[in-house]
């Protein structure tokens, strides 16, 4: 196995989708946005993203800030309606940034969240308590 070789990403901690669950119910009705970060396998770490802007449509992320850190696989943000179906400009930073991102739609709680890799394909995580 490569240095950089991309490892699976089987799951998600229950803690990070909570502190997620909540920091995007306390931006609502605007998108919130953030990095996440993978330890063996499992997503286990919020990374907050200096400058990010938070709109009601979008939240722009100026991952260009974010040191070089192959352990920050991809995206995490929220969608302020119900749908956690990404938009056209999700996709496009699906393709630019990352390897995996989730969606959250609201009510922002367990049920309402979506993993995608980074060519729009779902994927399942576990949620690890």
């Amino acid at each position: 196995m490569g240095l950089f070789e991309n490892r699976k990403i089987e799951g998600i901690t229950k803690r990070v989708l909570n502190l997620f669950s909540e920091s995007a119910k306390d931006a609502h009705p605007k998108e919130f946005a953030a990095g996440m970060r993978e330890i063996d396998g499992i997503i286990s770490e919020l990374i907050m993203v200096p400058g990010t802007v938070s709109g009601p449509r979008s939240a722009i992320l100026k991952l260009r800030t974010l040191p070089v850190d192959f352990s920050i696989v991809g995206v995490i943000h929220s969608h302020p309606s119900s749908s956690y179906n990404p938009s056209r400009g999700d996709m496009i930073t699906f393709g630019k940034y990352g390897r995996l991102h989730i969606i959250m739609g609201y009510p922002y709680n367990l049920d309402s969240w979506q993993a995608y890799d980074n060519t729009g394909k779902k994927v399942d995580l576990d949620i690890i308590e």
